[in-house]
């Protein structure tokens, strides 16, 4: 079996310039961080969770399974990193956690939940399978700042033609909309009836990736993504990520969260414990 990497690559990491260009525009584009070799049993694993093979014994939230759920559908799989080795790996590379430290310039990075998904290809139907626009801290109010930023993780190559993901460059700068809908289909209807801020604009960046590449945005960042066009699957891992300075927030709507019972109501308290593993910490002395 593959090991996942334990030690941060610091060829990865931004530089200065690049820090600079996620403060501007809510979003960063990494170089490769898997090798093919990783990738590989990755996907595996992946597919052993839709077959309900769970390595630890333990299953993941909201799991789409081979045989009983609709195969033209989009694959959405929260927290499967509680089920599989490979997949905790992921969620938990220290080489993402440093990233995700230096862009939102914090001394500690803690896991927030990680989403495995799975875009099927068009041989599998005619449902379009989009991700609707949205910001992904309109579903987690259950934490009182949006100091989360989100990793997600390429294990193909992705481009228009299979669906990427698309930034709207400075919407983190915009604050919290009310227009966020994972699963809405009509992204064009979305667009329009979006209520933006004055004097800006809404553009959209394709984030074409290598399979191994990791883009990076804010969780104030609005995003979503298109049909995928080809043969293939696109395959990827949305790692939510929290800075250490994240504090819990009790309420109706943000306890609908299902990591938000890990708090126990401790209401206004810093998020953590074994729920939300720690991949980065700064070192002392070493600025942010």
């Amino acid at each position: 079996m593959t090991t996942m990497q334990k030690q941060v690559n610091a060829a990865c990491l931004p530089t200065p310039e690049d820090v600079a260009f996620f403060d501007r525009n809510g979003y960063w584009l990494s170089p490769v961080i898997f090798s093919e070799e990783e990738l590989a049993a990755i996907k595996n694993h992946q597919d052993r969770i839709y077959r309900a093979e769970f390595e630890t014994g333990r299953e993941p939230v909201c799991n789409w399974l081979e045989g009983v759920d609709n195969p033209r559908s989009l694959r959405k799989t929260d927290n499967s990193h509680w089920s599989d080795s490979v997949l905790r790996g992921v969620a938990t590379n220290p080489t993402i956690g440093e990233i995700a430290g230096r862009l939102m310039h914090a001394d500690q990075i803690r896991l927030w939940h990680d989403q495995l998904l799975y875009k099927p290809g068009r041989g599998a139907g005619r449902e379009t399978a989009n991700v609707g626009w949205h910001q992904d801290f309109a579903y987690w109010q259950c934490a009182k700042e949006p100091t989360l930023i989100t990793a997600w993780v390429a294990f193909t190559d992705v481009d228009l033609t299979n669906g990427c993901m698309q930034m709207v460059p400075r919407s983190h700068q915009w604050g919290l909309l009310k227009m966020s809908d994972f699963f809405e289909q009509n992204i064009e209807k979305q667009q329009a009836d979006m209520d933006i801020p004055e004097d800006e604009q809404f553009t959209t960046v394709p984030i074409v990736m290598k399979a191994g590449q990791v883009s990076f945005h804010h969780a104030l960042t609005i995003h979503g993504s298109g049909p995928n066009a080809t043969d293939e699957a696109r395959r990827s891992m949305a790692v939510h990520l929290m800075t250490g300075a994240t504090r819990y927030a009790q309420s109706p709507k943000g306890d609908l969260h299902f990591n938000a019972r890990f708090m126990q109501g401790r209401d206004g308290e810093l998020f953590d414990g074994d729920a939300f593993p720690v991949l980065y910490r700064a070192a002392a002395g070493e600025g942010q």
